[in-house]
């Protein structure tokens, strides 16, 4: 996956400061095919970057403050791969916990979550299910989008092949 991040030259005009690999990235060596992507982040009073600075390689916690966005690609493999016996659980929640402090730490055994954040969710290829507190199962297929308004739910790909989904977490305040 390419990222292209534009700024400003010295003459205030517009210019591709960067483009390349999304340097915030991790394939999973705990459950192959699970790949997560941090293109871009922003934090709460933050300016536009007029020089394109990569703002990933400071964040510290994938749940942005309130005011803060994270921009959050994942590919999930199928959910079959965690019932293989090869699949390690511990080192798969030791990636995650490295990988996305933050919400690492709000992961049930099962896999539901929830969120301070109003998370824009849009799957870019392949099938998933979203599941919700009431076990009520809502299939998205590519170019489908979903408003998570902090509510638990987890992610089941059912559908026996890697699912790309893009995320903008967008970090709110609570009203419960």
């Amino acid at each position: 996956m390419r990222r292209v991040v534009t700024g400003h030259d010295e003459n205030g005009r517009s210019v591709v400061v960067s483009d390349g690999p999304i340097p915030r990235s991790r394939e999973f060596t705990s459950l192959p095919g699970w790949v997560s992507r941090l293109p871009w982040a922003t934090e709460p009073g933050d300016n536009v970057s007029r020089t394109g600075e990569d703002p990933t390689a400071k964040v510290t916690s994938l749940l942005p403050a309130p005011g803060g966005t994270r921009f959050i690609i994942l590919t999930l493999p199928p959910d079959t791969a965690m019932a293989d016996p090869a699949f390690d659980p511990v080192a798969f929640d030791e990636e995650q916990r490295a990988d996305s402090p933050g919400i690492a730490d709000l992961m049930e055994p099962d896999g539901m979550h929830t969120t301070p954040t109003v998370d824009y969710g849009i799957v870019l290829q392949g099938e998933i299910v979203l599941e919700l507190d009431d076990g009520r199962c809502t299939p998205l297929a590519s170019g489908d989008i979903v408003i998570q308004n902090g509510t638990r739910h987890a992610w089941r790909n059912r559908s026996g092949r890697p699912v790309t989904m893009a995320f903008v977490l967008i970090g709110a305040e609570s009203d419960g």
